[in-house]
């Protein structure tokens, strides 16, 4: 399917954020003229979309002219120029995006999260109304990293960052069709005392998260070619973990991407029983106010210990990103949309959300990846070989 949310797109709009960066260091583009775009594109699109809260355009283009400067006195910038969404009118102030500002990011606005009220996290308030599913504008994008990616779905940024802490990067990263990253818990800074919450990123484009990760963490990212002669990744497949009440056709969209890849020798599924206790009552504790939070930890470590067991063995851990589709403006009702996704805050592994196709409603579905502690280049290159297939 073929998103057409913006009918005047722009030569730059396709560009991933490594290839805008290159142009703006080898002198073909300049940052202004990229960033001016990107503004342009939010102009157009924003009233129907409303994936930002605030737009920041006049010191976005003063970011642009230093970017600009910087690489004209020969600053080696290795996101130089790439216009992004920072998530949250607070986000800008977070170590993370000043590491990507100081790479050569130039952030436009502040995405969309749940306004004030809000009794669930999938869902966005923009500056516009609700964020709109950019496939289908009577749908969420997910949340709570709404706008983030709805901006990056509909073209007006190539990456815009999130935070995840209970699904909040990976569940909107599959209902928006989207590259979602959620690290390790602790790997990078988080202001939540709860140490439930991981900074992530959301692109179009896998290669994309690859440089981010590098930014951040200053680690090298995966093989640039990365079918030379690897061997299947063993993993284990799980539509519900044992608990979640997964949609069929979810379950059927989301193993149909993992059989693309075993065909394409990239994993080599092991069949083995995947069991967690559902991890729900346990995040509630940590997290509801008036909670005792000594009561999550028999669960929590309970969890833990089948986990450890899982990935001592076994690298990878497959299932459906969400148990359900996009839900409408109206909210999810009593269905939890982390049910698939929330273990993994508690256990503090790093996971993805990979585009897994569509369903019958025309909204996309994701893959959840998920690997031990500090697995992120594994991940990364899990998702670059995935993309390949799609290409």
């Amino acid at each position: 399917m073929e998103l057409q949310l913006d009918p005047e797109p722009d030569e730059y709009q396709s560009l991933s954020a490594e290839e805008i960066a290159a142009s703006v260091r080898t002198g073909s583009a300049r940052a202004v003229d990229l960033v001016a775009a990107s503004l342009a594109r939010i102009g157009r699109v924003e009233p129907v979309l409303s994936a930002f809260a605030e737009v920041w355009g006049e010191e976005a283009m003063r970011r642009a002219a230093e970017v600009d400067a910087r690489v004209a006195a020969g600053e080696w910038l290795p996101l130089a120029g790439v216009p992004i969404g920072v998530k949250g009118r607070r986000g800008l102030h977070t170590r993370t995006a000043g590491v990507l500002v100081a790479a050569g990011c130039v952030p436009v606005g502040a995405t969309s999260v749940p306004g004030p009220g809000t009794a669930w996290q999938t869902w966005g308030l923009g500056a516009h109304g609700r964020t709109a599913n950019p496939w289908r504008i009577d749908r969420t994008p997910g949340g709570s990293s709404a706008g983030s990616a709805a901006a990056v779905a509909a073209g007006l940024v190539p990456m815009a960052t999130g935070s995840d802490g209970a699904g909040s990067v990976r569940i909107p990263a599959a209902w928006c069709g989207v590259f979602g990253l959620k690290t390790t818990n602790g790997r990078l800074p988080s202001a939540d005392p709860t140490g439930l919450t991981a900074p992530g990123i959301l692109t179009r484009h896998v290669s994309d998260a690859a440089a981010y990760w590098r930014v951040v963490a200053g680690e090298p990212p995966p093989d640039p070619h990365p079918d030379s002669g690897r061997p299947p990744i063993p993993a284990l497949w799980s539509p519900d973990l044992g608990f979640a009440d997964t949609d069929a056709d979810i379950v059927a969209l989301a193993y149909g991407a993992v059989e693309r890849l075993v065909e394409a020798g990239i994993v080599r599924l092991v069949s083995r029983d995947v069991r967690l206790e559902d991890p729900g009552p346990a995040w509630l504790a940590l997290r509801t106010p008036g909670a005792d939070p000594a009561t999550a930890q028999p669960l929590r470590d309970a969890n833990d210990r089948r986990l450890a067991g899982l990935f001592a063995e076994t690298p990878l851990l497959l299932t459906p990103a969400t148990p359900n589709a996009p839900h409408g403006h109206e909210g999810p009702g009593d269905r939890y949309s982390t049910a698939l996704t929330w273990a993994f805050n508690l256990s503090g592994h790093p996971a993805t959300s990979i585009p897994a196709g569509f369903g019958t409603d025309g909204c996309p579905v994701g893959l959840q990846c998920v690997a031990r502690h500090g697995a992120e280049p594994l991940l990364l290159g899990l998702g670059a070989r995935a993309a390949l297939l799609e290409a």
